[in-house]
């Protein structure tokens, strides 16, 4: 894939094709404007005038989240009208980091689609620098390659606020959790299971504000064992791309009649809720 999509920053010089180039351009670029980004790369190879019909600003501006403007400004500092929209779609080839690189926004290869992941260093955690109750691991499993491994705790509260403008939309906000400390043992991916307890006798509590008066709650009993889980908060609508919407989102299992402990808490995940079912893939 990663070869396909290089066509964006370095254009392939091809050789016409009997027969193709006299598609006119603009009936290829209309036809482009009902494929994915993928696709249209391979296609491009075809002959020059796919090649060239791929450059219309408007077949790149229809794979374009809805605050592409917003983002080109944010993250690279640079004025989207003087990009052309290619060039504005190949800034997004690969993931891009902010925030003192505790968040990460990618766009799905396959729609275009603006998803989000936020690290557990963005987030509040009660305790989080007494190392008797958490420890910071490395993690290969992990975008931000590091996770915070709970030990053993009475209170488990764990919060985030995030303001961004987001694309039109609905958007379904997950935290991404495992039971058991991961290792490696001779080369090969371990899970310690020795210090996990606590987790099944009452659900953990999760909950989203949305600063358009959206509210969430759910209650989920954290099950993956070895495996990391997308444990589902809540979804929020946003209706302007121009404006900034804030969200609130928590879990927490605050009951103090007993102890929990052995869960690892890598990020929050936030994508198009059409994409939910891809969770996995990421």
């Amino acid at each position: 894939m990663g070869a396909v999509l290089s066509w964006l920053v370095y254009p392939p010089v091809v050789d016409s094709s009997p027969g193709l180039d006299d598609l006119p351009e603009i009936c290829i670029a209309l036809i482009y404007m009902h494929l994915g980004p993928v696709d249209v790369c391979r296609l491009a190879g075809l002959s020059s005038s796919f090649s060239r019909a791929a450059l219309a600003d408007f077949v790149w501006e229809s794979k374009l989240p809805s605050n592409y403007k917003f983002l080109v400004r944010k993250l690279f500092d640079e004025t989207p009208e003087r990009m052309s929209k290619k060039d504005v779609y190949s800034l997004f080839i690969r993931p891009i980091r902010f925030d003192a690189a505790t968040k990460e926004i990618w766009l799905d290869k396959s729609t275009g689609k603006m998803c989000m992941a936020i690290s557990w260093k963005g987030m509040r955690i009660t305790g989080i620098d007494d190392r008797r109750y958490w420890s910071l691991l490395p993690c290969d499993q992990s975008r931000f390659h590091t996770i915070a491994y709970l030990q053993q705790v009475w209170w488990l509260e764990v919060s985030g606020e995030l303001e961004f403008n987001f694309p039109v939309g609905s958007f379904g906000l997950f935290f991404r959790l495992q039971k058991g400390k991961p290792g490696k043992r001779h080369g090969k991916r371990v899970c310690n299971l020795d210090q996990v307890h606590g987790w099944e006798i009452k659900p953990v509590r999760f909950e989203l504000y949305a600063s358009n008066g959206l509210h969430a709650v759910s209650q989920w009993f954290v099950k993956q064992v070895g495996n990391w889980g997308y444990y589902h908060v809540g979804d929020f609508t946003v209706e302007n791309p121009n404006s900034p919407i804030k969200v609130k989102y928590s879990m927490s299992q605050i009951d103090c009649t007993h102890t929990k402990g052995g869960l690892c808490v890598d990020s929050v995940i936030v994508c198009p809720s059409e994409l939910k079912e891809r969770l996995f893939e990421w």
